[in-house]
Order: C-alpha cells, then structure tokens, then sequence
C-alpha cells in the first residue's frame, strides 16, 4: 500500500505543480491585480502611482455600458452557435454511425480537416470571403441578386457563427462518433428484433447512451462561447466591419489592457468573465446530473 501510495504521489504531484503554476497563480494575480489601479498626478506629467481601490474596477466594468453590450452578444452567439454545433454535430455523427452511410474514414477525415487549421488563418480566410471588394461569394451573390453584408451590425453574428460552426463541428461530430462506435452492438441488434426502426433507435437508444458525451460537449461549448476572441477580432480589422474592439468582453478586456493601458479593469472584466463561465458550467452540469437522475 506504502508503495502505491508513493507511486500516486510521484505521478500527481507533477501536474499539481503544473496546475498551480499556469493556472492558480493566474487567477490569483487577476484578482490581485483587479484590486488597484493606476492614479495619475497633475497634467500627467507627475507620474503615476498604484492605489488601492477596492471593487472599484469591478463597478466600473460593470458600468460601462460597452462591457455588458459584449454579454449581450455572447448571449445572441450561444442561442445560436451551441444547438447549431451539438445538432449539427450529433447528426453527422449518427449518419455516420448509420448502415447507410458509405466511405465513412474519407467524410471523418473531410469534416475534422478545418479544425486543424489555426483559428487565426481560418479567420483570415473567412474575411476575405466575407469583404465585397475581394470576395467571389459575395460578387456571385450579388450577381445572383441576393445582397447580404456579412460584416454589417446584422451579418456580424451570423458570420461569426459560420467561422466557429466551420472550425468545430467535426471535431465534436469525431467525439460523438468514438461515443457511438463504443455502444454495444447487441443492445442495436436487440432494438432491431425488436422491429425499432432508425429513427427509434437513434433517439431512444443511442442518444441516450452518449449521453455523457453530449454533456460533455455542451460544457466545453459553453465555455468556449464565453472566451469568443479571435475571430471576432479578425473582423474587426475587415473594411466596413461593425465589430467594434470591445465587441466580447474578452475583447473588452484586451482593448482596456493594451489600448487604454487600465490593466486594473482588465483584470476585473476577466475576473467577472471567469466566474460567468463558472456559474454556466456549473448550470450545465447539474442540468445534465437532475436528466439523469429523473431516467434512472
């Protein structure tokens, strides 16, 4: 036992180190550092000093009314972006999973291709079909007579939904594809005898049992909703765009530290970001722990 118990603490200790190190001390620097602020004497030419101010960084991120307008557009991305991601990805996932389906390792391959090119290239690429001057999408649906601006104040959204959906949606439809690929065959064979047709057996049996991988999904979905801030940044520099810099209050957070150099408001908006993104998971998780009590 003396042994194991040595074994374990070899093997655990490294990642504690590790976590405590890129992700504890983190944290407790924001919110350290979301404590103070900088005060600047005279004409600004006296210098500054650090003062300590309490939640007075916290109230003034909540204040601005440009910090809570980035919530409300995490809301408008989530309501659209995660039943479009889970949905589109379950569905490929059972298609796949399906008797029906043909040169199933060529359409895995094909789907999880665009989630591994960088989300910075990928942004890149997508402004550039997104931009009137350059793009042949737009030329051709304007030649078409359909005339939409991707990067006006209402295609910003959408458009931005279409660059998460084409990063993402494979790489979660390979997840639920390894959870359907490891339910027993004779708990399907069964249901088959049993005169279920596809339909029944995707929604009555197969869905059910991944559902630990569905929840999974979400969490990490809705977490990664939260911290959006690459490709809304990219759009923000395309010609026309309506991003603004503190579109997301992840970019509200980036514009306060290195645009206005206020790294006190920066961290509070961050810090206040983390415990939004704590209080959701938590939400998703006990949502998904009441569904599974209620079925057993």
């Amino acid at each position: 036992m003396k042994g194991r118990a040595g074994a374990a603490v070899v093997l655990l200790v490294p990642f504690f180190a590790l976590f405590v190190a890129v992700t504890v001390v983190p944290i407790g620097y924001a919110v350290w550092l979301s404590l103070f602020t900088e005060k600047h004497s005279g004409l600004g030419f006296g210098g500054a000093e650090t003062v300590f101010t309490g939640f007075g960084n916290y109230a003034a991120a909540l204040g601005d009314p440009a910090f809570l307008d980035g919530f409300l557009v995490l809301a408008g991305y989530c309501l659209l972006y995660i039943p479009l991601l889970l949905g589109g990805a379950l569905a490929l996932a059972l298609l796949l999973d399906s008797a029906l389906a043909r040169a199933r390792r060529f359409f895995q391959l094909a789907l999880f291709l665009p989630h591994a090119v960088p989300g910075i290239i990928a942004a890149l690429i997508w402004v550039y079909l997104y931009t009137p001057q350059l793009s042949p999408v737009v030329q051709a649906m304007e030649a078409g007579g359909v005339g939409f601006d991707f990067l006006s104040s209402d295609g910003a959204l959408p458009s931005v939904v279409n660059i998460a959906l084409w990063e993402w949606l494979g790489y979660n439809m390979v997840i639920f594809y390894a959870a359907l690929q490891a339910i027993d065959r004779s708990v399907l064979e069964a249901a088959t005898v049993d005169g279920a047709g596809s339909w029944r057996t995707a929604f009555s049996i197969k869905i059910p049992l991944i559902r630990a991988s569905v929840t999974m999904v979400a969490l990490f979905t809705v977490i990664g909703s939260l911290q959006l801030f690459t490709e809304p940044l990219i759009l923000n520099k395309g010609a026309g765009s309506a991003v603004s810099s503190t579109w997301t209050p992840n970019m509200y957070a980036y514009s306060a530290a290195f645009d206005r150099n206020d790294y006190g408001l920066a961290a509070a908006a961050s810090v206040l970001l983390a415990l939004t993104a704590a209080l959701l998971s938590f939400a998703v998780t006990r949502l998904a722990a009441g569904r599974k009590g209620k079925q057993t």
